[in-house]
């Protein structure tokens, strides 16, 4: 998506020719739910539908990307096209404000309304042990009084969530360096800046890997671990999943400026990933403040 072609050259708006692409992802992602429900309910052959749907999806997604890239190379993007590019991903990266926001609001609505209406008058007959505070970390005291959730203990912020807030903070201002030096047309001065955000990225997975392993072995802190527990690794592990999705675009888009793709004038591929980035950064401050330190 960089529209190499200067202004005037490319069509007034391309009109691409029809293609195989949306019905053979389809197919693939039917492949996966199929698999997946199917792996789900213990059913051996899940697995394997599961992994041909993710193989063939794969292969789609790559070959529809070539294809585009090659488009774009090619001259047949125009400033118009461009703009429909800066729409459809500000309306997606829209999309993943309104997918956080769910999780962000189920964990406010657990702490400030679910937790303390459990402990109300109106429920002391039902859970008279009960007792409304956050985090529920007390089997029998606060979680669960009927012994269901085991005890667990709670991550701080110290110092794991605030070594990957520090790494994720460096990534950002990398990129932005990185980003300028490609205004600047300093290309290995551009190359060289992504790949230490992808660097910056893989290495907050990894701490953030090593974050689970220490919640799972030492403190008994698991997805089923109440509301608490619940929330905490989807929110967390849904932002991890955001940080391997936009690290995967930051390696794409570092491959192409090292096939001498984008030019300091025509670059949204670049653009467009780095405002990704920029999103799950954001996230992530809010993830630290909610679920770490309050």
């Amino acid at each position: 998506m960089s529209a190499a072609s200067t202004k005037g050259q490319a069509p007034h708006y391309f009109v691409p020719g029809p293609s195989q692409f949306p019905v053979l992802m389809a197919t693939g992602l039917f492949f996966v739910i199929l698999g997946a429900g199917q792996w789900v309910n213990h059913q051996s052959w899940g697995a394997w539908v599961c992994l041909a749907g993710l193989v063939m999806w794969a292969w789609v997604l790559q070959a529809w990307f070539r294809t585009s890239i090659a488009e774009s190379e090619g001259g047949l993007y125009s400033d118009r096209v461009d703009v429909s590019f800066r729409w459809s991903m500000s309306w997606f990266i829209f999309s993943e404000v309104m997918f956080f926001a769910a999780f962000f609001g189920a964990l406010y609505w657990a702490r400030v309304h679910a937790v303390p209406n459990l402990g109300s008058i109106d429920n002391a007959l039902l859970w008279p042990d009960f007792k409304a505070v956050w985090p529920t970390v007390q089997a029998g005291a606060t979680a669960s009084p009927a012994g269901t959730v085991e005890a667990f203990s709670t991550i701080g912020p110290w110092p794991l969530p605030t070594i990957n807030t520090a790494l994720l903070l460096t990534s950002g201002v990398t990129l932005t360096i990185a980003h300028h030096a490609l205004l600047a047309a300093n290309r290995t001065r551009c190359i060289t800046f992504m790949w230490l955000t992808v660097a910056l990225g893989a290495i907050f997975l990894g701490v953030q890997a090593y974050e689970y392993l220490h919640a799972y072995r030492d403190l008994n802190l698991k997805l089923t671990s109440g509301i608490f527990g619940s929330t905490f690794f989807m929110l967390t592990g849904f932002h991890g999943f955001h940080v391997f999705v936009g690290m995967l675009m930051l390696i794409f888009i570092t491959l192409r400026l090292q096939a001498g793709h984008f030019t300091p004038q025509r670059h949204f591929g670049f653009e467009g990933a780095a405002w990704y980035w920029h999103f799950v950064d954001v996230v992530w401050l809010g993830l630290y403040i909610v679920v770490y330190w309050l």
